[in-house]
């Protein structure tokens, strides 16, 4: 398999985590690549029409994108692992979701103020985003510490590599302050070592 990737991107670390944790990681070539949603990557768009990472690269199939989609085939190939089965199940898969969109809007706080030009910028629709952040984090602490504490899964690895872009990228915005069992939960967390082997190159 080819796993085309940047070495920057959260949703490629949560894929790189999952290889590690469920022993395939020296079943998947590396393919890094350059991409923007202004400059797409003609070897990425060739297999991925959306031109994101990561996207994966089968030898009996279509190439697979999404790091939701990539992450639930490699858990099914490596023994179903990190997506519970029952109650727990709709509990990982709605954390995965909130990590995500944390991911979404820090993101897009990240183009803004990389790619867009600064005339065109818009102070409001960043502290939109924002907001986003700042309310998922706070339902993480209230809500989700229980969840957080238990058995390892995809949600507990998507919320990592959430919180670990947000310090990559934005981290004078203090996610931590109020937040108080999420940040001890999460300094915890970074201390395994694929959260160690998968530190983003400063850029």
């Amino acid at each position: 398999m080819k796993l085309y990737y940047a070495a920057t991107s959260p949703y490629v670390r949560k894929v790189m985590i999952l290889l590690e944790e469920t022993g395939q990681r020296d079943d998947v070539e590396l393919i890094n690549v350059a991409t923007t949603p202004v400059a797409a990557d003609p070897a990425l768009l060739a297999k991925n029409p959306l031109a994101k990472v990561p996207a994966l690269e089968r030898p009996d199939g279509p190439t697979l994108y999404d790091s939701r989609v990539i992450c639930a085939y490699l858990d099914a190939r490596g023994g179903d692992r990190l997506y519970p089965s029952g109650a727990r199940r709709w509990d990982t898969l709605t954390l995965e979701a909130t990590a995500d969109g944390i991911l979404d809007a820090a993101l897009l706080m990240t183009y803004e103020t990389r790619l867009r030009p600064q005339d065109k910028r818009m102070d409001a629709w960043v502290e939109g985003q924002w907001d986003k952040v700042s309310r998922a984090c706070a339902a993480l602490n209230t809500r989700w510490m229980s969840h957080l504490e238990g058995p390892l899964d995809i949600g507990q690895i998507s919320v990592a590599c959430a919180l670990a872009y947000v310090d990559f990228r934005h981290d004078a915005r203090g996610w931590r302050k109020g937040n108080d069992a999420l940040a001890a939960w999460f300094a915890r967390f970074e201390s395994h070592d694929w959260m160690k082997s998968t530190v983003p190159p400063a850029a």
